[in-house]
């Protein structure tokens, strides 16, 4: 088991991070350790952070979406606990009715048998063998990538408690007559044999066939043709419609039409919300039980609803000779005997919404069926408010209107489900009386009449209504309890956008009807994670990543074939390297990037943008990043030894250490805005560009000569500043970065001399706060102008390809006495990181340019670098006349392009002005390169 551990020596630290020694050894001991309990404790007065977590289906495995929300939440909820908050971050797992039962059931249908063979509770009994063995093992896999919450409060939406929390909140709502039963048109899923609400139905645009046939004027000659996507629904017409003002059909207004098939005398109505006289033959076949349009047609003009499909999906008695065949062979069977009686008038290609459940992918039937509601109306008015109030805050912003647009549209929610395994209605039925009890208990005779003979609905609840009371019935309601006292409300709720309106809305509506107070006051919605091309994931698509296959590591054909098992190895490598472009540079396959590397990765996009494209070859960037950080703390740790470190930053004197302590306090604003704000993105990345681009390139490099005895290094009060400086620095950015990347900072952190009483773990650390470390914006200003001289001196020896063992003479030109002591102050760090033979010389601008120099202005300084004996003069003609050539022609393309009609009147005004800036620039090099020749002669 990992201890926490004094500060230890470079031998002692690997020269490389390697992510499969550090992680499993930190997760054990923040779990021994309690590290992310939370406590409510009344007399704990820290400020409160809750996140209650979109709790993943039972049957789930961990995707790139889970990782996304798991990042995410865990940056947040480790940045409040290093900032002093009393942190809850509630885990737990959703039962996922329809998905858990279609597990079982097949596993079932494997063996040769179905849940009836079972019967009820030896069903039951097997979905729970299977949720103990098999079950929740996303929870497990949530682990490896860092996750925080607080395990031993993890809640199961099927625990005793839980169930219980559903049954009162549904009697409430029945008592309160927001609970009603009513017999209606619903979508029905074929497949699990159930209703499925609106939001579980998804529509697919497909390709299909619009079929036309001919129903016999009744009683006369003629007929009049229709149209249909659906053949077989003309079983249970019992109206055609056409518009009352289409003269085509005037004289057929109160006529019947016969049936082909069945003794039924159809009418011809007219109906002028129905029908569009100008789409298909201005006849629309009505069929109020398979139709949601027809169904409002029906009602209006009061039409018989004839149901022609059983449960599952195949056709009864009422489809008359078509009985008993299942819908698409009845489909066919239909057509066919159409044909058969000449009454087919033709078919075309069509393009046609098709209803899929979101579920299991089976297309779904509108169908009359007696169900359980909840009126939605009075519940979304207060959660609409709250909103619209202020009290709520969505983010990003313009998901409000969505959300509000939901809400004032919104329809009654369907809350029955046909299934066995959920929580069960708690409604009974007296066989003696008919009479119905919704109770909070099992009654044991009728309230009515006295008889015992009592039923339980069959039917559960939909799994939303359960999910809908996650923020309050996970802290124990309806007890008031400790914990529904000190952490309800929550602070942020944090998920998908996709689920806005499935569970968000619903907790909205259930928190503020049993609460009084809104359940959280901010809802922070993220994207979906597509691939590299910006393509939705899926199996057959062949580009799904398993998170894990890029914490561990993975060869390409181990990733392919869990996405395509079975398939042709080249097509399937063909399919996910069309995915993923940046994967072919890769190699063969993913290398094992850690936790924490991909959590950076993720951190880095935007998390409010609706496609979040994951590329590979970025997570390998990071992971060079997390070897950038172990790399500078390894270098670091020798000089760091007696170095003070306090919680408050040490005094600077000199210019570098003015500098880098400002520079932290800059990148600490833009973190601490990042995070406040749900923009990770840009918290992640000003850590990023502050530990690789300042600390590492120019601080760790302007020390050597003040740390490292080789580089002329002595001791003194200088060493003792740069150490206690650089100690701080290193160990405030190892705490900053741990919400990001927890497992690489703790092992870090725990290496390095830190504040005296500092706690066993980073994640229980202070967060280093902006106010802490304050600006110095004439140190940023004066560094600024000495990293600029530095540069330019290193861009003339790599332009003019100076050895980069060489050391340059080099000459620097100021304006005014205060720049010249400025450079003199700095000429030692100019010296080091230039690489020049002596300290440069330094004087005021003014004289000719010396022979055989190269000059740059950089801040206004003259850069001089003499390149005599460095650099061979015929080298250096080629050289620039290879410039000269590519520079004309990168400005002849330029030109071209802007005199284009196409190009400078349509294209984007700010892209235009771009290339013409870039047209300047060029021209400007152009006559540089010119004067470069006269250097060259110079040169011999």
């Amino acid at each position: 088991m990992a201890m926490c551990l004094p500060p230890m020596s470079t031998a002692e630290l690997a020269k490389a991070y390697e992510p499969k020694d550090v992680e499993p050894r930190w997760y054990a001991y923040w779990v021994e350790h309690d590290v992310f309990a939370a406590t409510p404790d009344p007399a704990d007065t820290r400020p409160v952070y809750v996140l209650p977590m979109p709790p993943p289906n039972v049957t789930g495995s961990l995707h790139m979406g889970h990782a996304l929300f798991v990042t995410l939440e865990d940056v947040l909820t480790r940045w409040h606990r290093m900032r002093g908050f009393n942190t809850l971050w509630q885990p737990g797992i959703d039962h996922a009715g329809i998905a858990t039962q279609t597990v079982v059931e097949r596993q079932l249908k494997r063996e040769g048998k179905s849940r009836h063979d079972l019967g009820r509770e030896a069903f039951i009994e097997r979905v729970w063998q299977w949720k103990n063995e098999s079950g929740g093992r996303i929870a497990l896999q949530q682990r490896e990538l860092g996750a925080s919450p607080d395990w031993p409060r993890s809640k199961f939406t099927m625990d005793a408690d839980m169930s219980r929390a559903v049954r009162e909140a549904f009697v409430r709502l029945y008592e309160q007559e927001l609970i009603y039963r009513d017999t209606r048109l619903v979508h029905w899923d074929c497949e699990a044999q159930t209703v499925l609400s609106n939001l579980e139905v998804e529509n697919e645009e497909a390709n299909g066939e619009l079929f036309e046939f001919a129903y016999p004027i009744a009683g006369g000659e003629g007929e009049l043709v229709v149209a249909t996507t659906r053949p077989e629904t003309m079983l249970g017409d019992t109206a055609v419609a056409v518009h009352p003002d289409d003269p085509r059909y005037k004289h057929l207004h109160g006529k019947f039409l016969q049936h082909p098939f069945l003794d039924r005398r159809v009418p011809i109505i007219t109906d002028a919300i129905l029908v569009d006289p100008k789409f298909g033959t201005g006849a629309v076949k009505v069929t109020p039980a398979h139709d949601f349009n027809d169904h409002e047609t029906g009602k209006r003009h009061k039409l018989e609803m004839i149901s022609i499909m059983n449960k599952d999906g195949t056709l009864n008695e009422n489809a008359g000779p078509f009985k008993g065949l299942e819908r698409f062979a009845a489909r066919k069977a239909v057509k066919k005997a159409l044909e058969e009686k000449g009454l087919v008038r033709g078919s075309k290609n069509h393009t046609l919404v098709l209803p899929r459940s979101e579920r299991n992918g089976s297309i779904v039937e509108p169908m009359i069926s007696t169900q359980w509601f909840v009126k939605t109306k009075p519940l979304a008015g207060p959660a609409l408010a709250a909103v619209r109030h202020g009290h709520v805050k969505i983010i990003p912003e313009d998901w409000t209107k969505t959300y509000e647009h939901w809400m004032t549209n919104i329809l009654d929610w369907c809350i029955s489900r046909q299934l066995w395994w959920g929580h069960r209605i708690p409604a009974f039925y007296c066989d003696a009386c008919g009479h119905v009890m919704v109770t909070r208990e099992d009654p044991t005779a009728c309230e009515k009449c006295g008889e015992g003979k009592l039923r339980q609905d069959e039917d559960v609840l939909d799994t939303w209504f359960s999910s809908g009371l996650w923020p309050f019935s996970t802290l124990g309601w309806p007890n008031d309890t400790e914990m529904l006292r000190k952490f309800y409300p929550a602070s942020d709720l944090e998920t998908g956008y996709d689920i806005l309106f499935f569970w968000v809305a619903r907790m909205m509506m259930m928190g503020i009807h049993f609460m009084g107070v809104p359940p959280f006051k901010r809802i922070l919605l993220h994207g979906m994670v597509v691939d590299e091309t910006g393509d939705k994931m899926s199996k057959v698509k062949g580009n799904v990543i398993d998170p894990l296959d890029l914490v561990h590591g993975s060869t390409f054909d181990a990733v392919v074939e869990k996405t395509l098992p079975g398939a042709p190895r080249e097509e399937s490598l063909k399919k996910f390297k069309k995915a993923y472009p940046s994967a072919s540079q890769m190699g063969a396959g993913f290398s094992a990037y850690g936790a924490d590397a991909l959590r950076f990765t993720l951190s880095t996009y935007s998390p409010q943008a609706r496609r979040i494209p994951l590329s590979p070859k970025k997570i390998e960037g990071y992971r060079h990043f997390c070897n950038k950080i172990w790399n500078a703390v390894r270098y670091a740790l020798p000089y760091l030894e007696g170095a003070r470190v306090r919680r408050e930053p040490p005094k600077a004197t000199t210019l570098t250490n003015r500098w880098i302590l400002s520079r932290l306090g800059a990148a600490l604003e833009t973190t601490k805005s990042g995070l406040d704000e749900f923009r990770l993105d840009e918290a992640a990345l000003a850590l990023y560009h502050f530990f690789w681009g300042e600390l590492c390139d120019w601080y760790l490099e302007l020390t050597k000569p003040v740390l490292n005895p080789s580089a002329g290094a002595k001791p003194g009060p200088e060493q003792d500043e740069t150490k206690d400086v650089l100690a701080y620095v290193i160990e405030a950015s190892i705490r900053a970065l741990h919400p990001f990347i927890p497992y690489i900072t703790e092992e870090l952190w725990q290496r390095l001399p830190r504040p005296e009483g500092s706690p066993k773990s980073v994640a229980l650390a202070t967060y280093p706060a902006p106010g802490s470390v304050a600006r110095d914006a004439d140190a940023e200003r004066e560094m600024g102008v000495v990293m600029a001289v530095i540069s330019a001196a290193r861009t003339i020896r790599s332009e003019h390809e100076v050895h980069p063992g060489a050391e340059v003479p080099l000459l620097l030109r100021a304006e005014g006495n205060a720049a010249v002591a400025l450079l003199q102050s700095e000429a030692r760090a100019i010296k080091t990181l230039v690489k020049t033979a002596a300290e440069p010389g330094i004087e005021a601008r003014g004289a000719a340019r010396p022979k055989g120099y190269v000059m740059s202005v950089a801040s206004g300084v003259e850069v001089l670098v003499d390149l005599r004996g460095l650099v061979e003069g015929a080298k250096e003609a080629a050289r620039i006349e290879r410039e000269i050539k590519k520079t004309e022609k990168d400005i002849a393309a330029l030109e071209k392009k802007l005199s284009l009609p196409s190009f400078a009147e349509k294209a984007p005004a700010e892209v235009v002005a771009e290339s013409r800036h870039q047209l300047e620039e060029l021209k400007k090099k152009r006559a540089g390169l010119d004067e470069a020749k006269g250097l060259a002669a110079e040169l011999g």
